[in-house]
């Protein structure tokens, strides 16, 4: 069976778990979601849709200044809040440092939204216009084209200037995890909700 991206989208919106993970459950139960959530739990992220639920109201703010030069004026900044359920977890040296790292991506890919439900509609509607007058599109049947249009949406949301969520997180080695699976394995791993509250850029002359 043909795993789409709005599959594992789907999962992972009921579980909160990584895309990768949510992939690789569908994958390996033919895209049965009761089955691929099963799946998840036995890896160890039992209980993650009861932590979704909680409220995260404890945190921290970050804040990143990218310098390259300490004799020159820094160009680029970030304030960031991430959020944690209790304030035990927001007080640790490796909450900080998660929160840091995210804000180092947020300067070096400039996301403009924190998830995919923050892009406003009149946003999509656009781009998909565009991209139904490609010569891709030209040709092709409905279906076809909605799957095409579909693929072209989550590699621009997910690129530069995207979905902060849904973005490769800079300092993964592998190219593969994204900011949102960064969060849920560490969400995973101190069994409580974590989340981005918000953030803002700042770049000298943009």
């Amino acid at each position: 069976m043909s795993i789409t991206a709005a599959d594992v989208k789907a999962l992972r919106d009921i579980t909160g778990a990584g895309m990768m993970d949510c992939k690789r459950a569908l994958s390996e139960t033919n895209g049965d979601v009761e089955a691929a959530k099963d799946l998840l739990k036995k890896w160890g992220l039992a209980g993650i849709e009861k932590r979704a639920s909680r409220v995260a109201k404890e945190g921290t703010i970050a804040h990143y200044i990218h310098q390259l030069d300490p004799e020159l004026p820094p160009k680029k900044g970030v304030l960031l809040e991430l959020n944690s359920e209790t304030d035990f977890v927001a007080k640790t040296a490796e909450f900080k440092e998660l929160a840091r790292s995210i804000a180092m991506h947020v300067a070096a890919m400039d996301p403009k939204w924190v998830s995919r439900s923050d892009v406003p509609a009149d946003f999509i509607e656009r781009e998909t216009a565009i991209f139904k007058e490609s010569d891709q599109l030209k040709g092709k049947p409905e279906n076809i084209q909605a799957k095409i249009i579909e693929g072209k949406l989550n590699a621009l949301l997910s690129d530069r200037g995207g979905v902060l969520l849904e973005q490769k997180f800079v300092k993964d080695e592998t190219g593969k995890k994204t900011v949102g699976d960064l969060i849920t394995d560490y969400a995973a791993a101190v069994k409580e909700n974590i989340g981005i509250r918000r953030f803002a850029r700042f770049a000298v002359g943009e």
